[in-house]
């Protein structure tokens, strides 16, 4: 996810932490032990992402494809990462080091809003097409939860709204609320989200704002949390059925085909619309990959009515769910003969879901058609020769299958 829903988690969840502690007598203490918990509660649920730093260590793109969402991103790693930032808490913030120290709840708090900051990041990230591969070294495969787009404006209008009743200056909340709804209209312009999600977002906003007023910023933000939870369940169930049509469809298009990957994107603020792609095995040898657009409601939502910037293809009109914008067949010879003949490839291939060849590029479809670079794509003709990129993490292969490495 993008590092402001991170944040505004972060916060919440350190928020709703220092609430659910005994109270503090003392209300200096008490402002530092809440201060405190927010900012480790932000911290935490950011972290994970510091290993854009270990980016140059190899060539773009294999530095971010390779090392984000990498050791950081793994449960084995989530304990030093902790006790980096308990580290670090005690030893620059002097007011909350001498709460800790005669403050038991205080000290509760705080291990809970880093553990849980730090586990709730891994959660959100898994919840995209991106995926992550949180059992590594022990199980080196990425898992991917298909479900939930990767900027989704519902988790900032449900959690950032009572979370700005806590802005004392009314300017500032102001312009903060403001921002919250600013943004989403711009993606309405910006053709990354419909009239409709925008209207429901718009609603949302006011929500939060009248249960802020009448229930309290914890209930609000309680209310919210319980939205959040409802609307991951909603995106989940609503992949299962885009899925269910995705496989009905190649079954009556392509019988004989093996399906070996259904990638789906979600659109933001939108249970109906999905990016689909499909990655099927002929078993002659061939494998193909197709990429479209499914709507679950296309008699009054079709397919090509769903925002183009988030499809990344134009697809036609017509009310069919299923609408496919490109499709693309490979060898799965070379594919082998590529991995075993050229390093980058090889590392690439441990990231690539649905690998593209074509004109001498590899790129990555769930984020671009081939012949508009992306940042997954990597020139290997062109690179031929360069030294091999060192040191490759030991992720697995997303297409083990194709690769005959199972």
């Amino acid at each position: 996810m993008d590092n402001l829903t991170h944040s505004l988690v972060g916060l919440a969840l350190g928020e709703l932490t220092h609430r659910v502690l005994r109270t503090e007598p003392d209300p200096d203490r008490a402002a530092t032990r809440r201060r405190l918990l927010l900012t480790c509660g932000a911290l935490a649920s950011n972290f994970p992402d510091l290993d854009l730093v270990l980016t140059p260590l190899a060539p773009e793109p294999l530095g971010y494809l390779l090392h984000h969402r990498g050791h950081t991103h793994t449960l084995l790693y989530a304990l030093p990462q902790a006790l980096l930032l308990l580290a670090a808490l005690r030893a620059f913030w002097p007011k909350a080091r001498t709460l800790l120290r005669t403050g038991a709840p205080a000290r509760h708090g705080l291990l809970a809003a880093t553990v849980l900051g730090l586990l709730l990041h891994l959660g959100m990230d898994a919840l995209n097409v991106y995926g992550i591969h949180p059992f590594a070294p022990f199980d080196p495969r990425w898992y991917y939860g298909d479900m939930v787009f990767i900027v989704e404006p519902v988790f900032w209008l449900a959690l950032g709204t009572p979370l700005a009743a806590h802005v004392a200056a009314p300017r500032r909340r102001r312009l903060l609320l403001g921002l919250l709804i600013a943004v989403p209209l711009l993606f309405v312009f910006t053709g990354h989200l419909q009239w409709g999600s925008f209207a429901g977002l718009a609603a949302l906003w006011a929500l939060a704002q009248l249960l802020t007023r009448r229930i309290g910023e914890r209930g609000a933000l309680l209310a919210g949390v319980g939205l959040v939870a409802s609307f991951v369940l909603l995106q989940g169930a609503m992949a299962q059925l885009a899925r269910g049509e995705l496989v009905a469809a190649l079954r009556r298009e392509d019988p004989g085909a093996r399906i070996l990957d259904l990638p789906l994107s979600a659109f933001p603020a939108n249970p109906l619309c999905w990016g689909a792609i499909a990655v099927t095995h002929d078993g002659a040898g061939g494998y193909r990959i197709r990429r479209g657009v499914l709507s679950l409601a296309p008699a009054w939502n079709p397919p090509a009515s769903c925002p183009v910037s988030i499809a990344g293809v134009q697809v036609g009109p017509g009310r069919m769910p299923l609408a496919w914008a490109w499709d693309e067949r490979g060898s799965v010879a070379r594919l082998r003969a590529l991995r075993a003949n050229d390093c980058r490839v090889d590392a690439w291939l441990r990231f690539a879901r649905a690998p593209s060849l074509a004109k001498g590029a590899a790129t990555d479809v769930r984020y671009g058609l081939p012949g508009a670079p992306n940042f997954s794509t990597l020139p290997y003709a062109a690179q031929a020769g360069a030294p091999c990129p060192a040191p490759v993490p030991g992720w697995g292969y997303p297409r083990a299958d194709l690769l005959g490495l199972h």
